[in-house]
C-alpha cells in the first residue's frame, strides 16, 4: 500500500530545504501547518513554537501523534579580528564533518549570508599538525570578509544562528537524501497520517493531536512543555534511528537494524507495554513490516518526555532507520517512511475512547475502580 504522493514529496522537499534550527523552527512550522490545514479542525502554535493540529476538538480521550520540528545548527560565538567566525553547537552539531561544507548565516532581520566552514590545506599540515582534527575550538566560517568590521556591516553578529546549504535530493529512486531528516521527516509522517485519515473518512472516537515540537535537539524541550498544555491520555511518537550495517557501525552495541526492513519499534522502560503489543499487533495484522530494538534506561527521544509527566501517559516509539545521521546526508528509505505512516494510521484505529492501559484491574478476584 503506497501512501506517499507526488504532492506530499513536494511538501517533503519544501519542508526539508527550510531552515529549522533548535530555537528558530517558526518558519518551517509555518510552512508545515499550512500543508496540515486542510486535514485537521483546528490548530495551534504554542509560546515556543510548538505547532499542533487538533481533530475532532472536545472529546475526553485525547491522543497525541507526534515529532519534532527543529534541526541541529550552530551559533556565532566569537569573530576575530581578521573576520573569520567561530562558533558552538546548537544541539548535537557534528564538527568533524564541518570542513568544507557550506552554511548559511541567518541575520536577525531576515535573510542569510553565505560562507564556508574552512580548513587548512593538506599541504600545511606538516610535523605536529599532520593529525590536526577538526574540534569545536579550531574550526571556523569564512563569509570572505577582510576583517571583523566588515562582518559586522554584513548584518553578522555573535549569536546568529547558521545551518549547513545541502538540500533534500533523491538517491536512486531509493532513498530520501538530505540535512535535516531527524526529525522533519517525523513531522511529515505525522501530517501524512493527518491526511489519510481525512481523506478515508476514518472517525476516531477521540481527539487526536498532530504535534511538531520544537527544541528536540537540546533536551526535549518543546515536549515537555506541549504535554502539560494538552494533558494527553497516549502518545505515539515518531523519531530516526541508526541503520546499523553501514560501516563503522557495531550492531553489538547498537542492535540489529536495516533501511529497508520497515520502521522500529522500541523496548525500553518508558514505553508502554501494553501499548506497544497494541502496535506491533496491528503491524502482523496488516502486516507491514517492521524492526525492534530495546533502549536501556531511557531513548533519548520525545517518548521520554511525555510519558513521565501528568503522572505517567502511556507512550510508544516507532523510528524510522536513517543512515549518517547528524550529517549532511542523512539517508532514509522510501519504503521505510510509507510503512511508519502506515503503521500509525492503522495503529490510531485499534485505540478505543477511555482506552485502559493498566496491566492489571483485578488482585484476588477483586476490581481496581477505573481511575
Amino acid at each position: 500500500m503506497q501512501v506517499i504522493t507526488p504532492n506530499s514529496e513536494t511538501f517533503l522537499r519544501q519542508y526539508l530545504n527550510n531552515a529549522s534550527p533548535t530555537g528558530f523552527e517558526w518558519p518551517g512550522q509555518k510552512l508545515w501547518l499550512e500543508y496540515l490545514k486542510p486535514y485537521i479542525d483546528e490548530w495551534k502554535l504554542d509560546t515556543y513554537g510548538t505547532a499542533y493540529g487538533i481533530i475532532n476538538p472536545g472529546r475526553d480521550f485525547k491522543v497525541v501523534i507526534e515529532g519534532h520540528a527543529d534541526e541541529i545548527s550552530w551559533f556565532v560565538n566569537y569573530i576575530t579580528e581578521d573576520g573569520f567566525i567561530h562558533v558552538i553547537r546548537n544541539g548535537g552539531s557534528d564538527f568533524q564533518i564541518a570542513p568544507s561544507m557550506r552554511v548559511w548565516v541567518h541575520l536577525r532581520k531576515g535573510g542569510k549570508v553565505p560562507g564556508v566552514f574552512g580548513w587548512p590545506a593538506i599541504h600545511t599540515r606538516t610535523d605536529k599538525d599532520a593529525t590536526l582534527a577538526p574540534a569545536i575550538d579550531n574550526i571556523t566560517i569564512d563569509v570572505g570578509a577582510k576583517d571583523r568590521e566588515e562582518v559586522g556591516k554584513m548584518g553578522i553578529h555573535v549569536g546568529c544562528v547558521i545551518t549547513f546549504q545541502d538540500e533534500f535530493t533523491v538517491l536512486n529512486d531509493r532513498y530520501y537524501v538530505g540535512r535535516a531528516l531527524d526529525n522533519r521527516i517525523g513531522g511529515f509522517c505525522v501530517a501524512e497520517v493527518a491526511r489519510l485519515l481525512k481523506e478515508n473518512k476514518v472517525d476516531l472516537p477521540y481527539t487526536l493531536y498532530v504535534v511538531n515540537s520544537v527544541q528536540e535537539e537540546v533536551g526535549l524541550r518543546g515536549a515537555e512543555m506541549i504535554t502539560q498544555t494538552i494533558r494527553p491520555d497516549l502518545a505515539i511518537v515518531t523519531d530516526v534511528t541508526h541503520d546499523t550495517h553501514t560501516p563503522m557501525v557495531s550492531m553489538k552495541k547498537h542492535g540489529d537494524v536495516r533501511c529497508g526492513n520497515g520502521p522500529t519499534v522500541t523496548y525500553a522502560p518508558a514505553v508502554h507495554q501494553k501499548l506497544l503489543d497494541l502496535i506491533i499487533g496491528c503491524a502482523e495484522e496488516k502486516q507491514i513490516p517492521f524492526q525492534r530494538e530495546a533502549a536501556s534506561r531511557f531513548t533519548g527521544t520525545d517518548t521520554d518526555a511525555f510519558a513521565y509527566s501528568n503522572g505517567g501517559v502511556p507512550s510508544a516509539l516507532i523510528s524510522l532507520p536513517l543512515r549518517y545521521m547528524h550529517t549532511t546526508v542523512e539517508m532514509a528509505h522510501k519504503d521505510d517512511v510509507n510503512n511508519l505512516i502506515r503503521l500509525i494510521y492503522e495503529s490510531l484505529q485499534k485505540v478505543e475512547n477511555g482506552h485502559d492501559f493498566r496491566y492489571f484491574k483485578k488482585l484476588d478476584g477483586k476490581s481496581q475502580p477505573t481511575p
